[in-house]
């Protein structure tokens, strides 16, 4: 079957699909939640969930360095690449031997066209449907904040924070917050704590991953910004697209009203 990605690459794809290597830890979950145990052959070392289940399963490195020769081995009839997270080189090398579809998220509807096509790809399609019903549900109750100026990190030494383009960035739009660094340049901008300063946030969330943000980290950054309410967010529920969007719904709204 003839398949166009999400970068408009023609990709040939053996029918029924067989196996499967996955370098994107969000898609590798969704793959499960689809029923494609038996067919997932690859993982990064960092597809961590569904936790029960991983282990089983040949790691091929990580999302950045995954090691081509691992991947061969396991030869694949669909490996399943995202923009964000594997290297434009990887891809090269890989799409030489195997189909590589890949993804590129950028936004919440970004994430449900994803979630359709590895459906139809999958021959999953009715289970994938239903996620995008569950989760367009669960992110439908969402009571929008008004407008509280917000500053999301990612990392720390040096901070950056979520910018332009990010999938990140549409969930705190979906949730009603002004991100202050949404026209910085860059897509994950490098931030100081003059920085947070000068923009005035009015809250700041310090997420889990990639970067696992503590307790400790607010008190250093509180000096900079006494005014500044700041929380810590489970990464995954701002951050992974697929079948955990179906929880995000619900974690955002719990969210919000604690604010």
């Amino acid at each position: 079957m003839i398949f166009h990605d999400h970068l408009a690459r023609k990709v040939s794809i053996a029918d029924p699909i067989q196996r499967i290597v996955s370098l994107c830890p969000s898609q590798t979950e969704l793959l499960f939640d689809l029923g494609l145990e038996n067919q997932i052959v690859g993982i990064t070392q960092f597809c961590i969930h569904p936790k029960e289940k991983v282990n089983a399963v040949t790691k091929v490195g990580g999302t950045k360095n995954a090691k081509p020769n691992i991947i061969r081995s396991l030869q694949p009839d669909l490996i399943l690449a995202e923009k964000e997270e594997n290297l434009p080189e990887l891809i090269n090398d890989l799409e030489k031997y195997f189909p590589v579809y890949v993804t590129n998220v950028e936004s919440y509807d970004d994430a449900l066209r994803m979630i359709v096509d590895v459906g139809q790809l999958t021959q999953t399609e009715s289970l994938a449907q239903d996620f995008i019903r569950r989760i367009e549900k669960s992110f439908s109750v969402i009571n929008p904040i008004k407008k509280h100026r917000v500053a999301y990190l990612i990392w720390r030494k040096p901070y950056m924070a979520v910018g332009k383009q990010t999938y990140i960035q549409s969930i705190l739009e979906k949730c009603g917050f002004d991100n202050v660094f949404l026209h910085d340049k860059g897509r994950y901008p490098e931030i100081t704590l003059a920085d947070l300063v000068d923009n005035c946030p009015e809250i700041i969330l310090l997420s889990s991953e990639p970067y696992p943000f503590q307790e400790k980290h607010i008190e250093e950054i509180q000096k900079a910004v006494p005014d500044a309410k700041i929380l810590l967010v489970d990464g995954e529920m701002f951050s992974w697209y697929g079948s955990r969007m179906i929880q995000a719904g619900k974690y955002l709204t719990g969210l919000i009203n604690d604010l």
